[in-house]
């Protein structure tokens, strides 16, 4: 029986080409299921041998977390090198934009606690 490793919605396309190296590295046997037309179904990759998941899947966890490393330190020198971007700097930069995101989630907010104060009474 197949076994669902990587569900690929919202999985960047480097990512998914590195996992299907490492699977292929380590000799793991897989097959893709790609996208449907209408965007119902991302895609992903199964495990054709039911006896090797346990290994596949430890090598997708420490990959990931590999990953997960790197782009934690790549986003930390960005801050410490005054590149990442912060909220004053968005701000400062695009202010229109920011005033009417804050404006559009206030009135969300409002519109989802509209019927707990009519409720209320």
């Amino acid at each position: 029986m197949s076994i669902l490793l990587l569900n690929l919605r919202h999985v960047p396309d480097d990512e998914a080409e590195e996992v299907r190296q490492l699977l292929q590295a380590h000799a793991i046997e897989f097959f893709e299921v790609p996208a449907s037309r209408f965007g119902i179904s991302a895609g992903a990759l199964w495990l054709a041998d039911e006896a090797r998941a346990a290994e596949a899947l430890q090598l997708l966890e420490q990959y990931q977390q590999r990953r997960r490393e790197a782009a934690r330190s790549a986003f930390a020198e960005a801050g410490a090198g005054g590149q990442a971007t912060s909220f004053g700097q968005l701000l400062r930069r695009e202010p229109l934009r920011v005033v009417s995101a804050l404006i559009v989630i206030a009135a969300l907010i409002a519109l989802c606690s509209l019927p707990y104060f009519l409720l209320r009474r």
